[in-house]
């Protein structure tokens, strides 16, 4: 049987996530793997529910509601939709997990970074990536996407300050040990290559 295989993409918003978790389940799938790509907050019915109390412009949330509302989520979708596809060998593929709190409730809010790792861990029962890949925006491609936001959702629509300071959160857990980094500043079919080459050799030692 083949091993399940959990693979979580990290970054700030527009750093191209999604379009790389695409092209990396279809090159995936090319190779024979069932492939499950999944999306945080949400991938279950009551976690895409929080999804859309966390990202309602309308919705006023204090940052440690905010934080349990992402922990709560997220258990729902380790539970109910992850483990069992990493338990059937399916390869999973995450646009964002827990390092996403850790930028963005811990280091954007200033909510406690030990208080954030304990719900974490509760949260995911102490699941772990296989790949965790941080895409790190430069600067100057960071500064040419912030004028996309206006009008989106609500995490979109914070301050100019909180969003630089998760995007430089990004950059200091990017250098964590176990993190792949991947620059995001170049262009769509190089990040993907670079992806496709740490992905390649995972596959090779879960044989």
């Amino acid at each position: 049987m083949k091993k399940g295989l959990f693979i979580v993409l990290e970054g700030p918003d527009r750093s191209g996530k999604s379009t790389q978790a695409g092209l990396l389940k279809t090159w995936l799938e090319s190779l024979g793997r069932e492939v499950v790509v999944t999306r945080e907050p949400g991938g279950t019915y009551l976690s895409e529910k929080i999804r859309e109390i966390l990202l309602d412009p309308k919705s006023e949330i204090e940052p440690m509601t905010e934080l349990f509302l992402y922990e709560t989520s997220r258990i729902k979708h380790t539970l109910e939709k992850i483990m069992p596809a990493l338990k059937a060998g399916k390869v999973v593929i995450s646009d964002r997990y827990t390092l996403s709190t850790v930028a963005y409730q811990g280091y954007g809010r200033g909510l406690d970074l030990k208080t954030v790792d304990t719900l974490n861990r509760i949260a995911t029962l102490d699941l772990k990536p296989d790949l965790l890949v941080v895409f790190d925006m430069p600067d100057r491609i960071f500064a040419d996407r912030e004028h996309l936001r206006a009008g989106r959702d609500r995490m979109e629509r914070q301050s100019d300050a909180f969003r630089r300071r998760v995007n430089r959160a990004y950059k200091l857990l990017a250098k964590k040990p176990g993190v792949t980094r991947v620059d995001a500043g170049r262009t769509i079919e190089e990040i993907q290559a670079d992806i496709r080459s740490r992905a390649a050799r995972l596959l090779k030692r879960a044989r």
